[in-house]
């Protein structure tokens, strides 16, 4: 029997929660809201409220455990101050052995398409990729100054249950054509559950993996799929420039990023097998009852 943390119990944390719990590990889960502690007391999964945005948030002891860091970053800037916090906390609180880092792949930017493994340097254009990497940089200083150990996961668009862009399809919000849109990548939720247990089991400290199903695809044809899927109209279709008055900031900055992600190194090193590497098997299991 394991001890282990969970910071961030959101989908995938309760998920690994429950995964680790069922084979008889020791689980805490860290949230942020008195809401979310309620939700997970209620699953069975023994929780603490650890706000990382409160400067003087009391860390708790982790001393010799494994630890899942799953929290977002802060919602702008740069740098990724919770993560700031938590380390500069463990000083005081004893750190823990291993940890597994849940980044983005979205720390690689624009590759206009070309195929990306692990050795290519990261090139953030978003805001939000800068976080991310910020907060790599700030674990692998963690991991050089402790001697704890350190895996990265760069995880690419997750959908699953409750995880399909269902309202936007049914809001009818625009999109570009197939052949203006860029190439992204996604991972199902049930098999990114899988990962990450492999990657605190068996990934090298040290490394990054790339997380992805191997089969990228247009964003727009993405969209596509899941209206077919749900008996959904698909997306309207505007030229790029109408994008540029139509669609959120957000979405704009996705359509300036294009890249194929290779996931050889996650299969062959995590020794993982994906239950849902198409859109075609996976969106069935977005609508499954005992998903």
């Amino acid at each position: 029997m394991r001890e282990l943390s969970i910071v961030g119990c959101g989908d995938i944390g309760r998920r690994v929660a429950g995964a680790c719990l069922a084979q008889g590990d020791r689980v805490m889960g860290w949230v942020r809201t008195a809401v979310s502690l309620e939700r997970l007391e209620s699953l069975g999964i023994h929780a603490r409220q650890v706000d990382l945005d409160n400067p003087v948030a009391q860390i708790p002891e982790v001393e010799g455990q494994w630890l899942f860091y799953f929290a977002p970053p802060p919602s702008s800037g740069r740098q990724d101050l919770r993560v700031a916090r938590l380390i500069q906390g463990l000083q005081n609180t004893g750190s823990p052995s291993r940890v597994v880092y849940l980044s983005t792949t979205g720390v690689y930017g624009d590759c206009h398409g070309e195929w990306v493994d692990e050795n290519r340097p990261p090139n953030p254009l978003a805001d939000r990729a800068w976080r991310r990497l910020d907060a790599e940089d700030r674990w692998r200083a963690w991991s050089q100054a402790t001697g704890g150990e350190l895996v990265i996961l760069r995880v690419a668009g997750i959908y699953g249950p409750g995880k399909l862009p269902t309202r936007r399809l049914q809001a009818g919000q625009p999109l570009v054509s197939e052949q203006d849109s860029p190439i992204t990548n996604h991972i199902h939720s049930l098999d990114l559950v899988q990962i990450c247990l492999a990657a605190m089991q068996r990934g090298r400290s040290g490394e990054v993996y790339n997380v992805s199903d191997g089969h990228p695809g247009s964003m727009t044809g993405y969209f596509n799929q899941v209206a077919d899927f749900l008996g959904l109209s698909r997306p309207p279709i505007i030229a790029r420039e109408e994008a540029q008055q139509q669609l959120s900031p957000g979405m704009l900055s996705y359509l300036r990023e294009s890249r194929r992600l290779s996931n050889r190194k996650m299969l062959r090193e995590l020794g993982v097998f994906l239950s849902y590497p198409t859109l075609a098997e996976g969106l069935p299991a977005c609508l499954t009852a005992d998903a």
